[in-house]
């Protein structure tokens, strides 16, 4: 059992995580326009496992991301963030398809995502994948690799990899009725996924659209019915609850100033995993996310320029 007061124990690895999933291009409005007809867009890196590996890298663990992009002009932008920020990119496949995009609207409360989708879920099962696995300490994983082939049998791959290896397994449960196909069962499927995993994240959304409108402790429940070994439900303004079963515990936002929620809760996620790769408890990595949580929402764009987790911990008294 994952419990608050405790650190979690990782074996000497290379690398602290592995993220596996969407690199795309996210193009989101220089205007507050909830309909979308602003006519003017600003480039962003994204994709949200990407986001975390990225945003980990800049508070001081070392990660990887495996992802697919397109032999074109989106793809060099996307590798070439990574290969700044002094990240390996092995792990990055160049496919005979367009590199994803995600348009979004500048919003202070949840974005909604218009997705276009092309080289994000062609990633392969390669032999450079699997040595990361190997020496990797934390696996991570959402939504997108498991909502289409070739990447849904990659990530299932993986994940018992992950598993023979002894590695923390963490899962973004940010399902979306538009990244699957027609009159295929998203939901079930996604399910599925929550009894292989260690830890849990989702927002409130993400728990409305797997499970219809309930409460926090209601969500909180069916996740850990389903297999769940840790529940961390973001609750946006509300902070965060997070449970293992026996014991749950109310967490509350850091954050002070919103200027653009985009990326919010992958900055959760790299301040939680910073967090237990330095040693610190649960408990505390959890603050530690929603303080760096609440350090993105002053800057629009899922990846800004963030200190080390030392200074943001200082700053938000962690």
């Amino acid at each position: 059992m994952l419990n608050l007061d405790e650190t979690v124990n990782f074996q000497p690895k290379s690398y602290d995580l592995l993220a596996i999933g969407e690199i795309l291009v996210d193009l989101i409005s220089t205007e507050y326009d909830e309909d979308s007809s602003g006519g003017t867009y600003q480039r962003f890196f994204g994709g949200s496992p990407s986001n975390i590996a990225m945003n980990t890298t800049k508070l001081g663990i070392r990660s990887a991301v495996a992802s697919a992009v397109g032999e074109d002009s989106l793809g060099t932008f996307l590798k070439s963030q990574l290969q700044r920020a002094g990240m390996n990119t092995d792990s990055i496949q160049t496919v005979q398809e367009a590199t994803s995009m995600v348009m979004l609207t500048k919003s202070t409360s949840t974005p909604v995502p218009i997705f276009y989708r092309g080289a994000d879920y062609k990633l392969a099962y390669t032999t450079e994948l699997e040595q990361q696995l190997e020496n990797s300490k934390i696996l991570h994983f959402s939504c997108w690799p498991i909502s289409r082939a070739p990447a849904r049998q990659t990530l299932e791959k993986a994940i018992g990899i992950a598993q023979d290896n002894g590695m923390l397994i963490c899962f973004d449960p940010n399902y979306h009725e538009k990244l699957w196909e027609a009159g295929e069962d998203g939901i079930s499927y996604v399910k599925s996924f929550i009894a292989k995993s260690d830890i849990i994240k989702p927002s409130e959304d993400d728990a409305e659209r797997l499970f219809g409108k309930h409460s926090p402790e209601t969500y909180i429940e069916k996740f850990l019915e389903l297999g769940a070994r840790l529940v961390i439900l973001t609750l946006g303004k509300d902070g965060a609850v997070v449970s293992n079963g026996r014991t749950s515990e109310a967490f509350p936002s850091l954050a002070t100033e919103v200027v653009d929620t985009t990326g919010a809760g992958d900055a959760f996620w790299s301040g939680l995993y910073a967090g237990m790769i330095k040693g610190l408890t649960l408990r505390e990595s959890v603050s530690m996310g929603l303080a760096v949580s609440a350090f993105k929402l002053q800057y629009a764009g899922a990846v800004v320029d963030l200190p080390g987790l030392e200074v943001i911990g200082s700053l938000y008294r962690i």
